[in-house]
C-alpha cells in the first residue's frame, strides 16, 4: 500500500514564513541598532575617576579639547565660548526642569580652562557632572 499526502504540491505560506522572518528580524536591528551605540562625538582622553555616574537620556554634552585656546564642542559642534552660552541659555529656556550637562574634557586640559567652562555651564542653569574614564583595579 502507497501513502500519498493530502496536500498540495508546494505549501506557498509554508515557504514564505522564513523569509518574513529574516525581514522582521532585520527590521529589528535595523531600528534599534542605534541605539545601543555609544555616543559618537570628539574624541578626548578622559582623566582617571574612582565614581561612575548613571546615564541621563537627556543630557547635553560640552566637551574641551586641547589647544590655545581650548576648543569647545556642544556634542558634534564646535563653537566659540560666546555661542556656547547662547545655545546653552537656548537649551535652558526649552527645558522646564533643571538640565544635564555632562563636561568632558581632555586630560591635557589645565583645571583652570575645564573649571571656566564649568562655571559657563552653571551660569547657563545647568545640574553640571565632570566625566573621567573609570580607574584600572590591580
Amino acid at each position: 500500500m502507497k501513502l500519498e499526502s493530502t496536500l498540495p504540491e508546494r505549501v506557498g505560506f509554508l515557504h514564505v514564513v522564513p523569509i518574513l522572518d529574516l525581514f522582521a528580524l532585520l527590521l529589528v536591528a535595523l531600528l534599534l541598532g542605534p541605539a545601543f551605540l555609544n555616543q559618537a562625538g570628539v574624541q578626548v582622553e578622559l582623566p582617571v575617576s574612582r565614581f561612575q555616574l548613571a546615564r541621563s537620556a537627556d543630557a547635553t554634552v560640552v566637551t574641551v579639547t586641547e589647544g590655545q585656546p581650548p576648543v569647545l564642542w556642544l556634542g558634534r559642534e564646535r563653537m566659540e565660548e560666546v555661542e556656547l552660552a547662547e545655545r546653552l541659555e537656548g537649551i535652558r529656556a526649552k527645558s522646564a526642569t533643571i538640565p544635564v550637562a555632562y563636561v568632558r574634557s581632555d586630560a591635557g586640559v589645565s583645571a583652570g580652562e575645564e573649571r571656566r567652562v564649568v562655571e559657563l555651564v552653571l551660569g547657563a542653569g545647568f545640574r553640571v557632572y565632570l566625566l573621567g574614564k573609570p580607574a584600572v583595579e590591580n
